[in-house]
């Protein structure tokens, strides 16, 4: 969905800097198949700019930095990276035969991209897909949150406040981060869950987090109630406007272009079971770090299993927004 925009980006950047070397940024890219897409696809892009017009200019190099936080997988990466990637790039005519792999350099880049990454003007394009939804922390101040485990309709004014700021800065760092780090007129994409308008608990938003706090409730009795209060969730939805306002106060880039889009998971059994699977793998990690083994995370998910087949997500369709933007460095 995000591709278009993508394109267009990676195409302008070309276009008006021709650099001998494109230094690209993936940031939070995981380990699995879908760790070279992106990567894949700008370089694609990249060579038909050089095709273009009937000319047939001469390949940048290409240098790829993966990163993502230390617990990540890189040596999965790096073992999937030669043959597999490069011969991926031929079958999909991506590459030609005489395309030389000394000429694209991925280096796997650790930390938090909350910090610093990578040195001053020494970057051209940086993307990051479903990951600035989640913040730094879980913010400070949402003591009075019981029962809940994210913003919810029935959290209160000050929670809600302390989401957003929380938001408002990790964001704001982010692209203060990244400004150093780009070249002048270098290019981010950045794509992260959100929401439509300015609805705080539209359907999509938390869904899935407050059938999550209901499975708590039943099987949390023998956990201590300060320690289940405890348990919140470090992420927020921005809306398209909250993103924006956040990238115009912070100054470092102009908005090139907005947009959200729309996915709906639950059309099927099939695709049922794959989205409770695909919230496991992001949940099970955060119920492990604050529980350990108080709490029995396979008795998690059969109660949460069991929910959803009773609950609105079997009978409604829920759609999940993205809200992707494209940003251009300031001079």
């Amino acid at each position: 969905m995000t591709k278009t925009i993508r394109d267009k980006a990676i195409s302008a950047l070309y276009r008006s800097l021709s650099p001998e070397t494109i230094c690209i940024a993936d940031l939070d890219c995981s380990s699995g198949p879908n760790t070279f897409l992106v990567v894949t696809q700008l370089i694609r892009v990249i060579c038909e700019e050089c095709k273009s017009n009937g000319q047939q200019q001469q390949l940048p190099e290409f240098h790829d930095f993966l990163n993502d936080l230390s617990g990540n997988d890189f040596n999965t990466i790096f073992r999937s990276l030669m043959p597999e990637f490069y011969d991926d790039l031929r079958k999909k005519n991506i590459i030609e035969d005489e395309f030389d792999p000394n000429n694209c350099f991925v280096s796997g880049v650790a930390g938090s991209f909350y910090n610093r990454l990578f040195p001053s003007k020494s970057l051209h394009f940086v993307h990051s897909s479903y990951s600035l939804h989640w913040l730094s922390q879980v913010p400070d101040g949402i003591e009075n949150n019981k029962g809940n485990i994210c913003l919810t309709s029935t959290s209160s004014a000050s929670v809600i406040k302390a989401y957003y700021e929380q938001f408002e800065r990790d964001f704001a760092t982010f692209l203060k981060h990244r400004s150093k780090e780009l070249v002048q007129n270098g290019r981010m994409i950045l794509t992260m869950l959100g929401r439509k308008n300015e609805d705080l608990f539209c359907k999509g938003c938390s869904d899935e987090w407050e059938l999550l706090a209901t499975v708590l409730k039943i099987i949390g009795g023998s956990i201590e109630e300060e320690k289940m209060d405890a348990f919140n969730i470090p992420a927020y939805n921005p809306s398209p406007a909250e993103v924006m306002c956040v990238v115009e106060k912070e100054g470092s880039f102009a908005i090139n272009s907005s947009e959200t889009s729309e996915i709906q998971r639950n059309d099927s059994s099939d695709e049922k079971y794959n989205m409770i699977q695909s919230f496991r793998s992001v949940a099970e990690p955060l119920l492990v770090s604050h529980f350990g083994d108080e709490l029995n995370v396979d008795q998690v998910f059969h109660y949460y299993r069991e929910i959803t087949a009773n609950n609105c997500m079997e009978k409604e369709k829920i759609m999940f927004i993205n809200v992707s933007v494209s940003l251009v460095k300031r001079n």
